[in-house]
C-alpha cells in the first residue's frame, strides 16, 4: 500500500539521523525504528490542531528528513504525548508531539522511545527535566535552546543531547521547529517535570 511506503520511507529518513550520532543509543534506537515490526497498515487520521504550523515549517526545510515527515503528515498520531499528564494545559497548547516508538508503540518498544515533536512559534517552553537520556535532532525551523549552561541557537541540522536529570528548555521564533527526539536509559514518563525557571516568570 502507498501510505505504508511513505510511513516506512519516513522511518528510513529518520533512522539516519540517529545512526549518525556520536552516542551509542542513537545507532541502537535507530536500528530498533527500523527492524521492529510496525503496523501492518497505517491509516489516515485528522489533522491535529496545529496541522498547518506543522506543514508550513516542515514544507520551508531542505533537511531530508523534514521531507519525508510532510509526505507522511496525513498519517501521523500527532497529539499523542507520553507526558502530557504531566504538563499545563497552557504549555501542552503550544506543542503537538507524535510518538512513533516506545512501550505503548504503536512501534513498540520496551527500552527506547523515539517521536516528533513541533512547537509553535513566538512560544517558550520552560526549563523541565526526566531521568531520560534524550537527543534531540531539529529537521525544520530554529530555536533558542537551553542544555544545562549551554544557550544558544539551534537550527535544522543540529542535534542537542540531554543527559539524564539535566535541566532544558527552548524559546521559538517567528517560525517555530519541528524536531525528531528519541529517550534511552530510564524511560519512565512520571519523573518529567518543570523546574524553577527565571526565564519563564519574567514572561510572565
Amino acid at each position: 500500500m502507498i501510505q505504508n511506503e511513505i510511513f516506512q520511507d519516513m522511518l528510513e529518513a529518520i533512522s539516519v539521523v540517529y545512526e549518525a550520532e556520536a552516542d551509542p543509543q542513537g545507532p541502537h534506537t535507530a536500528k530498533t525504528l527500523v527492524m521492529t515490526p510496525s503496523p501492518a497498515s497505517y491509516d489516515q487520521v485528522p489533522p491535529c490542531l496545529l496541522d498547518e504550523g506543522i506543514r508550513t515549517v516542515l514544507a520551508n526545510s531542505n533537511h531530508a528528513a523534514a521531507r519525508s515527515v510532510l509526505r507522511a503528515q496525513n498519517f501521523l498520531p500527532w497529539g499523542s504525548n507520553p507526558v502530557e499528564g504531566n504538563t499545563e494545559n497552557s504549555i501542552a497548547a503550544m506543542i503537538s508531539v507524535a510518538s512513533l516508538l516506545g512501550p505503548e508503540g504503536p512501534i513498540p518498544a520496551p527500552d527506547v522511545r523515539l517521536g516528533l515533536v513541533y512547537m509553535q512559534p513566538e512560544s517558550y517552553y520552560p526549563l523541565h527535566l526526566h531521568d531520560a537520556d534524550e537527543t534531540y535532532a531539529i529537521i525544520a525551523g530554529q530555536a533558542l535552546w537551553t542544555a544545562g549552561d549551554d544557550i544558544r541557537m539551534r537550527k535544522a541540522g543540529d542535534m542537542i543531547h540531554h543527559p539524564s536529570l539535566m535541566p532544558h528548555a527552548f524559546r521559538t521564533g517567528a517560525e517555530g521547529f519541528l524536531a525528531i527526539w528519541r529517550w534511552s536509559g530510564d524511560i519512565n514518563t512520571h519523573s518529567y517535570a518543570f523546574i524553577e525557571d527565571q526565564a519563564s516568570e519574567l514572561q510572565a
